[in-house]
C-alpha cells in the first residue's frame, strides 16, 4: 500500500487497515507497531439537576419571592468546617438585600442544611418554622429526592412568611 491509497477491507490484493485484535481505528504498521486512533470525548461535568428539575426549582424560588416579598436563594455544595459561619457569610454576600433575604444552604456530602434569615425575614420566619422546613427537606433528601426537598422547603417557608406587606 502506498501513501494516500484508499484501502478497502475484503477486496483481494488490498491490505486490511483494521487490526481485528484492537478494533476500528487500529492498524499494524509495516514495522509491526500497532497504531490506534481513539476518539477523544471531553468529560461532561455532571450536574446535580436536570433541566426539568432546575425549572421546578426556579419556579419555586420565583413564586416564593413574589408571594412573600422576601429574597430566597439556594446554595448547594460544601459548607466547609464551620457550616453555620459559611452559610452566614454567603447570606451576607447578598449585600443591601440581606435583611429581607432567606438562604437555604445544603451540603449533601456533609449531611448539613442551614437556613439563614436576615433582620426583616427573621421576624416573619421564626426558628420553629425554619426547623420544620429543614425537617421536611431532610425527609425528602433521605429518600433521594433533593429537588423535591428544596421545593417543599421553599413552599413551607413562604407559607409561614405570609404575603408581602404592601
Amino acid at each position: 500500500m502506498a501513501a494516500g491509497e484508499v484501502v478497502r477491507a475484503g477486496v483481494p490484493g488490498d491490505v486490511i487497515a483494521e487490526d481485528p485484535e484492537h478494533g476500528y481505528g487500529a492498524v499494524v504498521t509495516a514495522s509491526g507497531r500497532v497504531s490506534v486512533a481513539r476518539e477523544h470525548k471531553p468529560a461532561v461535568p455532571e450536574l446535580p439537576f436536570s433541566s426539568v428539575q432546575l425549572a421546578r426549582l426556579d419556579e419555586a424560588l420565583t413564586l416564593s419571592a413574589r408571594s412573600t416579598g422576601l429574597g430566597f436563594s439556594v446554595y448547594l455544595g460544601d459548607l466547609g468546617g464551620d457550616t453555620r459561619a459559611f452559610a452566614e457569610d454567603l447570606h451576607a454576600a447578598s449585600g443591601e438585600n440581606a435583611p429581607a433575604a432567606v438562604l437555604i444552604a445544603v451540603s449533601p456530602t456533609q449531611r448539613r442544611v442551614e437556613v439563614v434569615t436576615g433582620a426583616e425575614s427573621s421576624r416573619r420566619l421564626p426558628d420553629r418554622a425554619c426547623n420544620l422546613a429543614v425537617m421536611s427537606m431532610v425527609a425528602s433528601f433521605k429518600e433521594g429526592d433533593l429537588i423535591g426537598g428544596l421545593v417543599s422547603g421553599l413552599r413551607m417557608l413562604s407559607d409561614q412568611a405570609g404575603p408581602a406587606k404592601r
